[in-house]
This record gives C-alpha cells, sequence and structure tokens, in this order.
C-alpha cells in the first residue's frame, strides 16, 4: 500500500511540474503491474481451487469499483408451483387443491384461487375456468408442455437455473428447452420497447444485490400466462427481480413459507445439512390491465456446487397431455422409405 501511494505522489509531483508524459507512462507502468498482479492472484486462486469472482467482479475490480456478489453458478429450487407468498401483503395466486394430511399444494390438481384480490374480475375468470377443468381431471395447456417460449416470470418454474455474470449482461440459463435470458447491465429501457418472449431487461447492482427490471414480454402467444394455475398477464406487465446472497437465518422463514405452499420434488428435508449461501429472488409484479395491485413473491435457491445440469428437451404430446392418460408413442403402419 505504501509504495503505490509513493507512485501516486510521484505522479503528481511530476505531472504537477510539466512532465504530462513522462507521468502518463508512469501511470500505465502502474496500472501494468496492478493488472500482472491480479491475474497472478487468479492462476493462484485457480491452483488452489477457490472458485474465481465472475467477470462482472473482475471488471469492477480493474476499474476500482465496489465488487459485485457471485450469483454465477447453478442453482435449484425443486418446488412446485413455486412462487412463496410474502409473509404479509399482496401475493400470488395459490392453489385450492391440498394433500389431505399434509395441506401442502397438490399438484396433480392444480386449482388458482380466482377469489385472490389481486385479480381484475376478467383475470379471476380466467383462473377460474382453467381451475375448473383441472378438477375434472383435464390438464390445461401451458408454454412448459406446449414447447412455447416461457415468460417472466413463468420461466422460474424451471428447477434449475444457470447465471453468467458478465460486465455488459447478465446471462440466466434455464434447465429446461434450452431457455436463455439475457439482461444488459446498467442500461435504460429503450423509449419504444419491442415485445420479446422474455421481454426487455434491464439489470444493476444495490450494493449486494442485483435488480432486474422487465417490460414488453410478448403477449401474442397461445398461453399468455405466469404460472401454472393460467394467472394472465397483459402488454403492461412489469417484473422487478432483487438476488441477494443470504444464510439460513435470512432465507429460514420463506422456506417454512414454502414448504406449506409448495411441494418438493424430492423427499429432501427442507433444512438438510446445507451449509452455503442460499439465493434469495424477491419479486414485484405489477400489471395494469390484469391486477388490481402490486404483489409480491419470493423465491429460495440452493447452490449446487457440483454443477450438475440436466438438459431437460421439450416433446410436445397433444395426446398424452389433451386426450388421454396414457402416452401414444407416434409410430407408422408403414416404412416411410
Amino acid at each position: 500500500m505504501t509504495s503505490r501511494y509513493r507512485q501516486d505522489e510521484q505522479f503528481d509531483k511530476v505531472a504537477a511540474s510539466g512532465g504530462h508524459e513522462q507521468a502518463q507512462g508512469s501511470r500505465e507502468m502502474n496500472v501494468r503491474r496492478h493488472l500482472a498482479l491480479l491475474a497472478l492472484l487468479a492462476g493462484s486462486i485457480a491452483a488452489a481451487g477457490i472458485r474465481a469472482p465472475p467477470a462482472a467482479a473482475r471488471d469492477n475490480l480493474a476499474r476500482g469499483a465496489a465488487p459485485v456478489p457471485d450469483f454465477s453458478g447453478v442453482w435449484h429450487h425443486g418446488r412446485l408451483p413455486w412462487f412463496i407468498p410474502p409473509a404479509s401483503g399482496p401475493g400470488p395466486v395459490t392453489n385450492l387443491s391440498r394433500e389431505k394430511g399434509t395441506g401442502v399444494s397438490d399438484n396433480a390438481s392444480l386449482v388458482g384461487d380466482y377469489k385472490n384480490p389481486i385479480l381484475q374480475a376478467w383475470a379471476a375468470e380466467v383462473v377460474r375456468k382453467r381451475g375448473e377443468l383441472s378438477r375434472a381431471g383435464i390438464i390445461n395447456p401451458n408454454p412448459s408442455n406446449t414447447c412455447w417460449p416461457e415468460p417472466v416470470p413463468f420461466l422460474f418454474k424451471n428447477a434449475a437455473i444457470e447465471m453468467l455474470q458478465l460486465p455488459a449482461e447478465t446471462v440466466m440459463l434455464f434447465s429446461e428447452d434450452h431457455e436463455v435470458r439475457r439482461a444488459r447491465m446498467n442500461e435504460p429501457h429503450p423509449a419504444q420497447v419491442t415485445p420479446s418472449w422474455h421481454g426487455d431487461a434491464v439489470g444493476h447492482y444495490e450494493g449486494d444485490t442485483l435488480v432486474i427490471d422487465t417490460v414488453g414480454v410478448r403477449t401474442d402467444r397461445p398461453h399468455p400466462m405466469i404460472d401454472l394455475f393460467g394467472t394472465p398477464y397483459t402488454g403492461k406487465l412489469h417484473v422487478v427481480e432483487r438476488y441477494r446472497l443470504v444464510d439460513l437465518a435470512d432465507a429460514k422463514d420463506a422456506l417454512a413459507r414454502g414448504a406449506k405452499e409448495n411441494r418438493r420434488a424430492t423427499a429432501e428435508p427442507i433444512f438438510s445439512n446445507y451449509s452455503d449461501k442460499y439465493l434469495r429472488i424477491d419479486f414485484t409484479i405489477e400489471d395494469a390491465g390484469a391486477f388490481t395491485t402490486p404483489w409480491m413473491a419470493n423465491m429460495i435457491y440452493q447452490r449446487d456446487r457440483h454443477e450438475e445440469w440436466t438438459e431437460v428437451a421439450c416433446a410436445e404430446n397433444t395426446f398424452d397431455f389433451f386426450h388421454s392418460e396414457a402416452a401414444q408413442v407416434p409410430r407408422a403402419d408403414k416404412p416411410d422409405f
């Protein structure tokens, strides 16, 4: 530290005496030395088996800015339907169908609570009609089971997400059907947003929090919905996500609410021997065309240090989903060639 300050002091003296070119050369030499030290440190970290900081953090470090939290890597949540209602205040549509004995959401019968006060009358009617079909044993089509691009926040139904932090963008890879979402960093939305499958997403860091703001999600799709209950949205949909790394103490309350509202895909206990950081995402969702008020939801992810990534490709089968209980494998009565 002392050496660095002395070099900077020398630079100031040379500059003050009119030796700008010499001063510039001295500054460039210092920058090269600092970058060389960073490269050496990165190599030492890699050799020791320690995870290197994300590209965004390295870029901030090189510019002397505050480091950003490391959200990079694979995260799992393993719960359905998936949204965790907030501790208080307006929250998402939840399932009226519950498993006997546990009271946990019954994923085999997704009947949305159409009386949730966040829903405008027409949106409540959409949810009610889908619930009636579900009670009758009919599986409703949605973007996931019909292989359509999934809108935000429906995308977070995926059990796994991999995050890549780059200086200019944050990239999210979702485990089903090769869905990729990009959020431009430190840029505003354009004055005229062109609607797209995942919408126009822009992000920035607020201390230890990554904030992603999304508008312009396409509505001209067969199943415009934000959850498995068929909750609809309009072109006015606005989603804000806030990502934070938290300890169990900060995640425990949301995990407990999630255990009452969502069924785990495995029998793993809610509080296992997991000792790593949790990824907490707080959603604020508003849509003046479909909802009466902005509402909130949470999600809690566990980090997968083994980087396990199961590739899931969607294979549409309208007979299985909408006509019979038995899956029909396509076959031909005679060879095609």
